[in-house]
């Protein structure tokens, strides 16, 4: 399994610790490309239009000034850095050390600075979203596209891949054709009929990643065995499970709440 997730919005940056290490972190190969971006964002971010060029609003004009010195900034896991709904759900910080081990193996978050991040690799708060046309890179999305595909389509050959991206960080790299590809779509059911749903998206996409890495069967390895590994949510946190099957492309996999 190859469980892909989007990067929160909001990220607690770590107390303390040393900076970020490029050459610790998971996937080597996106090394030069990770430089390359994170230099640009430095210097895009100590500009007077930062604000703007990257997209935020006055509010975050912290966040926008630690991207200056993120290579000084503390660092600490990822699965504490990334918060938010999605992750709340899904709880990569207090896995036990047998599940840690499978999210670090099967779990990856792509990202507009990083490229894609294993829970257990260690990085700094950031602010920097997949749509940027960043300085010095180019639009970001088609930047990684690439560099994505060298590093991540090793981890899905011969394994489903269960893809919890947002359209933007989906842009960055899809799997190739033939491989057993699966988008999550949650919808809502109220009397009787039914709709996608938005917010409460990222609640159960946390859920299901949650079930995936603490059941205690095997990681599913096809659609079926996924299908088989959601469907033990149904009555708990979901009304249904289905999967929707696609001429090209990925198929869905269909959760239903309430």
């Amino acid at each position: 399994m190859l469980l892909l997730l989007p990067p929160s919005e909001g990220k607690t940056p770590a107390a303390s610790g040393a900076p970020c290490d490029l050459s610790a972190l998971s996937s080597p190969d996106l090394t030069v490309h990770r430089t390359r971006v994170l230099r640009a964002l430095a210097r895009v971010s100590a500009g007077t239009d930062a604000m703007e060029r990257l997209g935020v609003g006055p509010s975050l004009a912290e966040d926008v000034a630690r991207n200056t010195r993120l290579d000084v900034e503390p660092a600490g896991p990822a699965s504490s850095v990334y918060t938010g709904v999605l992750y709340a759900a899904a709880g990569l910080a207090d896995l036990d050390d047998a599940q840690a081990a499978r999210a670090a193996t099967s779990v990856r978050t792509v990202s507009a600075l990083w490229g894609a991040v294993s829970p257990a690799d260690r990085i700094p708060a950031y602010r920097l979203s997949m749509g940027t046309d960043l300085t010095g890179v180019g639009p970001l999305a088609p930047s990684w596209r690439p560099h994505l595909d060298q590093a991540l389509a090793p981890l899905a050959e011969g394994d489903v891949v269960v893809d919890c991206r947002s359209a933007a960080y989906l842009a960055a790299w899809k799997p190739a054709r033939g491989t057993d590809w699966v988008t999550v779509r949650v919808l809502r059911e109220l009397d009787g009929r039914r709709s996608v749903v938005s917010h409460n998206a990222k609640h159960a996409r946390g859920v299901l990643t949650r079930h995936l890495l603490t059941r205690p069967a095997e990681p599913p390895r096809t659609s079926d065995e996924l299908v088989k590994a959601a469907h033990e949510l149904v009555g708990t946190s979901f009304l249904e499970v289905s999967l929707v099957g696609a001429r090209t492309g990925p198929a869905t996999l269909e959760l239903v709440v309430t």
